[in-house]
């Protein structure tokens, strides 16, 4: 049997706490994102001389620990949560190795965590300090490690520059926040200037959940668990934190008719799991028969989601085989998440176990198949 091409479709750098004041542009030297310690000996991390976290940052990575030590631990530095493949190309490499991966793409950890809607021009400055670093520590292994840009969307000019700029050094896909932008969700007409260029690049648009504080995105879980007067369930909130941005965010793209605009344009969901795939179709197919007529939509959902949408499974989903029956076997890829405090070390291990039940064929398409042809890659 031929060992399958595989990739994983969700994993993260650790940024260096350093990235920021090494590759900002002077102007915004003294705006820069950093990790300092506070006058109780604990890290805080600042963005724009204000601070967005203090203490457990370690848990934003956290892998290798265990995770309710490093929640009760809030003196633990950053640094002990970024193992070397975090933020190490050689190590990466040797990780991609060691798990028998062929390729894996990454996203930002600290740049699901800032937010500066306010300043555009900061904003995109942080962006593209993150971008030059991400292309450095991608590049030397560019067949293995698939970098996959950050682009603010606050003001769709300097989007645009940034997108184009990035995909011409050879970034493999576009990274996009699940939530209105200014007043406007990502299939607002104003940004498809950047859906255009996508397509033509023929490279997806790679929806991953963020952690914005202030953001209703983020809230939702405090309306069930009020952290002012008691501590948040993670159980609760590392399990629905992804799906609560997502599956909204799925809707919308395909309610809003983006796809009849860009019927060629490539999106996947990343991080919340897949098992909710089927429903959704279903739910949005079912409505559509009994509204239908009062939306802007040539087709039903389900098609769009068959056509236009990837899901990303965690590595220990079971219904991922009937998920294929359902929604079509070439939309479904797996990630690792790693190296999270959520993650899954023995991700490949779970991955092989949940996909056991499928055909060999539809097994390898899931394992790195899809994800060969989503990006052009030689799998």
């Amino acid at each position: 049997m031929t060992k399958p091409f595989i990739v994983d479709m969700d994993s993260h750098v650790m940024e260096p706490a350093d990235l920021w004041d090494n590759y900002l542009e002077s102007k915004y030297l003294n705006r820069s994102i950093s990790i300092k310690l506070n006058n109780d000996g604990l890290e805080e991390l600042i963005v724009d001389n204000q601070v967005l976290l203090t203490g457990r940052l370690a848990v934003l990575g956290g892998v290798d620990h265990d995770a309710l030590d490093l929640f009760a631990r809030p003196e633990v530095p950053y640094i002990e949560g970024c193992p070397p493949a975090s933020y190490d190309t050689a190590a990466r490499v040797e990780l991609l190795d060691s798990w028998g991966v062929d390729a894996g793409v990454v996203f930002p950890t600290i740049g699901i965590l800032w937010d500066k809607a306010e300043d555009p021009e900061l904003a995109m400055a942080y962006a593209r300090a993150y971008n030059n670093w991400q292309w450095d520590f991608a590049s030397p292994a560019k067949d293995r490690i698939l970098p996959i840009a950050h682009i603010p969307l606050y003001d769709i000019d300097l989007a645009l520059t940034e997108l184009q700029r990035c995909l011409k050094l050879g970034f493999k896909g576009m990274f996009l926040a699940p939530e209105p932008v200014n007043g406007k969700r990502p299939s607002h007409p104003d940004f498809d200037p950047l859906w255009r260029e996508m397509v033509e690049a023929d490279l997806p648009v790679c929806v991953h959940l963020i952690v914005r504080f202030n953001r209703p995105v983020n809230l939702a879980a405090t309306q069930w668990w009020d952290p002012s007067s008691e501590p948040m369930n993670t159980v609760f909130s590392f399990g629905l934190g992804g799906s609560m941005q997502l599956i909204p965010a799925t809707a919308a793209l395909v309610c809003d008719g983006l796809f009849d605009r860009f019927p060629k344009l490539k999106v996947t969901m990343v991080e919340s799991g897949a098992g909710y795939a089927a429903y959704l179709m279903d739910r949005l197919d079912e409505k559509y028969a009994r509204f239908g007529g009062a939306v802007n939509l040539k087709r039903k959902p389900s098609e769009y989601i068959r056509e236009n949408i990837w899901f990303v499974m965690d590595p220990s989903e079971r219904s991922i085989d009937a998920q294929c029956d359902l929604v079509g076997e070439n939309q479904f890829l797996w990630g690792s998440d790693y190296p999270h405090i959520d993650s899954h070390a023995n991700a490949m291990q779970e991955v092989h176990t949940a996909l056991a039940p499928m055909s060999e064929d539809r097994r390898n398409k899931v394992l790195g198949g899809n994800a060969a042809k989503l990006f052009g890659l030689s799998g």
